[in-house]
């Protein structure tokens, strides 16, 4: 089947998801989370096949994004469970007004109508993207990244054959079959057949899908996330925050990138950085790209002209030494995506200050950057983190893939 012929069974079909019950929604994602499961074996062989394809084109960390296991996939029934058990955003009453020439007017939460998802090699987003667009109501269509293809059609048949035991329209979750650009650029450009587009993925992706879509188009998690180590930091505290925000998944959006270092902290936290980092690291030990003043306390390598503004996505941690909160501020404003940053202080007025200034979806006081989860935030499993201000911002879940409409009712009032 062509892109074309899949975007517009998917727009006949999106009026049926609109007017889905909570009650049938619910029923079939639990039923497709038992389809998913029981699909196991046919999932697991297919994305063995993606991993041996991808073997020396593709890093270690973005092999382990693309690796399936039996326990992955049941995290993945268990994320469509725990969607089924969140309430329905569909039919919220959002505002009520009533005004003297007798209207009655409601702001009604509706579905987008089609989403369509452009990502990489992450089949488990596959899952999730199809689960959370069914449940806020939406047909979705999923173009996903070569390198996962044989997977993300394994568990596209088995959640459509869900819908299939439901008695429902297959057509609400379908796959495109066509992995070239040509794809991506129909997406990007189907007026009339996709309301939403939501990019997943890396910088040049998310870059392509912002500059080029005619649709609507959310600019999602390119990830270059900041911990700044304020003069006031308890060293344990930080130097816990920042091996799990770098090493605990290095490869996903919410890893943190860059480090910054009071100047005052710096001559005695930057030797312990580097042991706990670097030193007694057997397995993968992170690479640390130091500007000039924290390469004169320990030793590096020399931070390159772009490698404050890469989002490295493996064991590589660009660290600064800044004067002052002011300057680590100031810094993450020029370098930041926008996704997501930390400070760990005890000082609660030089913390106020930091996550008042910092333009970021999501800031952290004390805490891992890797929280910036639409499943840790009570939201089931995300479509995406919004780095953008309008419509949505920060990890999207069901609320976020509706939109709104007004419903006006009198007893007759003509103006």
């Amino acid at each position: 089947m062509t892109t074309h012929e899949i975007l517009v069974r998917a727009k006949a079909a999106s009026p049926l998801a609109a007017t889905l019950t909570t009650d049938q929604k619910n029923h079939a994602l639990c039923v497709m989370a038992d389809t998913l499961v029981a699909h196991t074996a046919d999932i697991l062989a297919a994305n063995a096949a993606d991993v041996e394809a991808a073997r020396g084109t593709l890093s270690e960390v973005m092999i382990d994004r693309l690796a399936l296991t039996e326990q992955r996939i049941a995290d993945m029934a268990d994320g469509i469970r725990q969607v089924a058990a969140l309430p329905d955003p569909v039919g919220r009453v959002l505002e009520h007004i009533d005004t003297e020439t007798g209207l009655h007017i409601d702001k009604v939460s509706v579905p987008m109508g089609v989403t369509a998802m452009i990502y990489e090699s992450r089949p488990n987003v596959t899952s999730d993207a199809a689960v959370l667009a069914f449940k806020s109501g939406n047909a979705c269509v999923l173009r996903g990244g070569k390198e996962a293809f044989r997977s993300s059609q394994a568990i596209t048949t088995a959640l459509r054959a869900g819908l299939r035991e439901c008695g429902l329209c297959e057509d609400l979750i379908q796959l495109v079959q066509d992995t070239s650009r040509a794809s991506a650029t129909e997406l990007m450009t189907a007026v009339g057949l996709v309301d939403l587009l939501i990019p997943r993925g890396g910088a040049g992706l998310i870059r392509a899908c912002v500059e080029n879509a005619t649709v609507n188009c959310i600019e999602t998690g390119t990830g270059i996330c900041h911990v700044y180590v304020d003069a006031e930091a308890d060293p344990d505290k930080a130097l816990k925050v920042i091996e799990n925000a770098k090493t605990s998944r290095p490869s996903v959006c919410n890893a943190a990138e860059v480090c910054l270092v009071h100047k005052a902290i710096a001559p005695s936290f930057l030797p312990k950085l580097k042991e706990r980092l670097c030193d007694n690291r057997t397995v993968s030990p992170v690479e640390l790209r130091l500007d000039p003043r924290a390469a004169a306390i320990i030793d590096g390598t020399a931070a390159g002209e772009r490698d404050f503004d890469t989002e490295f996505l493996d064991y590589i941690l660009a660290v600064k030494v800044v004067d002052d909160v002011n300057e680590a501020i100031a810094h993450i404003r020029a370098h930041s995506t926008g996704h997501s940053e930390a400070i760990v202080t005890e000082n609660t007025a030089i913390s106020s200050v930091f996550t008042a200034a910092v333009d970021s979806a999501a800031v952290y006081v004390n805490t891992s950057t890797r929280f910036t989860d639409g499943g840790v935030f009570g939201l089931g499993c995300e479509i995406g983190i919004s780095t953008q201000k309008l419509h949505a911002r920060g990890p999207m879940g069901l609320r976020e893939l509706n939109t709104y409409k007004y419903i006006i009712h009198s007893d007759g009032c003509v103006r």
